[in-house]
């Protein structure tokens, strides 16, 4: 896919230098070229509009705090993998709620406990971003990135790669299912 650059010739890795350095207009920048691939992930994500809009807003809330922690080479997958983490956070929450209170011994163990294992988690979980992109078949995996990162239109992604618009929504549709089912399997 080459280095994300926008009509003015600005690199990712020029971003992240600038939002690093606490620059609000890069956040701004962030969110313009990235914001539509994170909401469609989002969406694979989670069906409830609001959530979707919570899990948008909190990822790039987390990548102006982090900022300088984020490696300049994977901006997108790092938001994926930030976007994936903070439903499976939204999600435990929803599940506490619903289970019986746990005692506050065992909360403060658990808190301390993910607190030492983040950096180890957030690595392992752009592993697992980026494996299951390329597991996806080459067509599907292609289909993937014109219309659920690039944000092409079916019918860009149907005429660039030969297709008809038909069988480029059955691959999206086939696609999401499958990345639904391996979040799914993986938190459980």
């Amino acid at each position: 896919m080459g280095v994300p650059v926008d009509d003015s010739g600005v690199t990712d890795a020029v971003l992240l230098e600038r939002l690093a350095r606490g620059e609000p207009d890069a956040l701004g920048a962030v969110f313009d070229r990235h914001a539509s691939a994170v909401t469609r992930y989002a969406w694979a994500l989670a069906a409830d509009r609001r959530d979707v809009e919570e899990l948008v807003q909190d990822t790039f809330l987390t990548a102006w705090r982090r900022g300088a922690a984020i490696p300049q080479e994977s901006l997108l997958p790092w938001l994926l993998v930030t976007c994936r983490n903070l439903n499976l956070n939204l999600q435990r929450a929803r599940a506490k709620h619903r289970a019986d209170e746990l005692r506050d011994d065992l909360l403060a163990a658990s808190g301390a406990q993910r607190a030492d294992d983040d950096s180890e988690d957030a690595r392992e979980q752009l592993r697992w971003v980026m494996a299951e992109i390329e597991r996806l078949p080459a067509v599907d995996r292609r289909v993937c990135e014109l219309c659920l990162i690039e944000g092409r239109s079916y019918a860009e992604a149907a005429e660039q790669l030969g297709l008809t618009v038909g069988a480029v929504k059955q691959r999206v549709l086939r696609s999401r299912t499958r990345l639904r089912k391996v979040v799914t399997d993986d938190e459980n």
